[in-house]
């Protein structure tokens, strides 16, 4: 996108915001004029090796595959939605800086194709602050079940960096010792509650008495929710998001007395972006990572950068494998049919750890259905430093994941269930 179009994007929502439809109308029509391409219509330039050609799109290019909010069932709750796998379904991963990128569909790559006065309209009517309105965009998602003297509280954390809010989850039997801690970055468009239910990590962190902690991406840092893994202010120690996450981090760990090598990191899509790079920089705080279809550390550094790495595009990212290099230990997931971030991204996490004598491959099939490929690198003491799960067919969501959240896919194996037992080093007799 260009500074031009981009500026006329921002310029459009505040006209929105301030209900009016017809004068962000005509900012969004002259702007594009400007730029060689009508409503609907690619740029009259060639292909671009850093930008799709895709018709640009005010809407996330994801929002047909966007998850209808729930409707209220006989007891009040969500209505129960069917269990049976259904296809997985691209996270939209598009405002990556609080811009409208060009517009690439979910894992079918479709446009959107709605008009432009349509979206002015549906952008009308939302309200409470940036990205209100947007297709795509849930509504705030009910809390998962809680069982009995499980505590699932909101709370928010501040420091000089900033502030976030952040539910958190305790178990309902907390051991004396040996407590461990997850922290679970969510990905663009997702909650917390979001979140917390399609990964059904609530329910593995009780059955091993483990805290996890689910912090929440400001709307006004990205109307899309999405962490801002790819701007270089928030990819380092002691500046930007990094600096909130890990303080976060740390006051949740000293109230409840986790100890260190026991306070780990994961996430999806952009929450997985940043998973790796909170990784990456804070390698004496959190003692493993899990990274579900997302990027190294430090494999962009601007807009035009990330969607080059989120395509795979050869030539980019490949800083990042120096960064991996003396990251924490990682497990990766990632689906061999994800349109949103390529499926390279985690072959380059994974290559930092080095591989060949040290690395062990498995195949096998999910018992809901996928098949997979684990590989597993070990350092010279045996420990895995690294596990790699490639999903057969899965696009861009959360392997094994509860159909009550967004962006999940009941038919792969347990991705949360797997994360906690490579955190945990347990034995791998039911890595599957």
């Amino acid at each position: 996108m260009t500074p031009d179009l981009a500026t006329a994007m921002r310029r459009a929502l505040d006209s929105t915001r301030a209900q009016r439809p017809d004068e962000a109308t005509a900012i969004i029509q002259q702007a594009l004029a400007g730029a060689g391409a009508g409503e609907g219509h690619a740029p009259a330039a060639g292909p671009s090796r850093h930008a799709p050609t895709a018709r640009f799109s005010l809407v996330d290019p994801a929002a047909d595959d966007a998850e209808p909010a729930p409707r209220p069932g006989p007891s009040g709750g969500p209505e129960p939605r069917p269990t049976a796998p259904r296809p997985a379904r691209g996270l939209p991963f598009s405002v990556v800086d609080g811009s409208t990128r060009p517009g690439r569909g979910g894992p079918g790559g479709a446009g959107i194709g709605r008009s432009l006065r349509s979206v002015i309209d549906s952008l009308a009517r939302g309200r409470g602050g940036p990205g209100a309105g947007l297709p795509g965009l849930r509504t705030p998602s009910a809390p998962p079940a809680i069982p009995d003297g499980a505590r699932y509280e909101t709370r928010s954390f501040a420091c000089p960096a900033g502030s976030r809010s952040y539910r958190l989850y305790v178990p309902s039997v907390l051991p004396e010792t040996g407590r461990g801690l997850v922290v679970m970055l969510h990905g663009c468009t997702q909650d917390p509650d979001d979140f917390a239910s399609g990964t059904r990590m609530n329910a593995v962190a009780e059955a091993h008495g483990l805290i996890v902690a689910y912090p929440e991406q400001s709307r006004a840092e990205n109307p899309s929710a999405c962490w801002n893994w790819f701007r270089p202010g928030d990819q380092r120690q002691g500046a930007g998001e990094p600096a909130i996450l890990a303080g976060l981090t740390r006051e949740v760990a000293a109230e409840f007395g986790v100890a260190p090598g026991r306070i780990f990191v994961a996430g999806l899509s952009a929450g997985g972006a940043m998973a790796a790079v909170l990784g990456a920089a804070y390698p004496e705080l959190y003692a493993a990572a899990g990274i579900h279809s997302g990027l190294p550390a430090g494999s962009a550094s601007d807009v035009a950068s990330a969607f080059a790495a989120m395509r795979g595009d050869p030539g980019w990212g490949g800083g990042a494998v120096a960064v991996n290099g003396s990251q924490v230990r990682t497990i990766v997931f990632h689906g061999d049919a994800d349109r949103t971030v390529h499926p390279s991204n985690g072959e380059k996490i994974v290559a930092g750890f080095g591989g060949a004598p040290d690395e062990q491959v498995v195949h096998g099939r999910a018992p809901e259905g996928r098949s997979y490929t684990r590989s597993v690198t070990r350092g010279t003491d045996g420990e895995a430093v690294a596990e790699h799960w490639v999903i057969g067919g899965a696009g861009h969501a959360w392997s094994g994941g509860d159909p009550a959240g967004s962006y999940t896919d009941p038919a792969g194996p347990d991705a949360s269930r797997q994360m906690v037992r490579f955190f945990l080093s347990l034995p791998e007799e039911n890595a599957a």
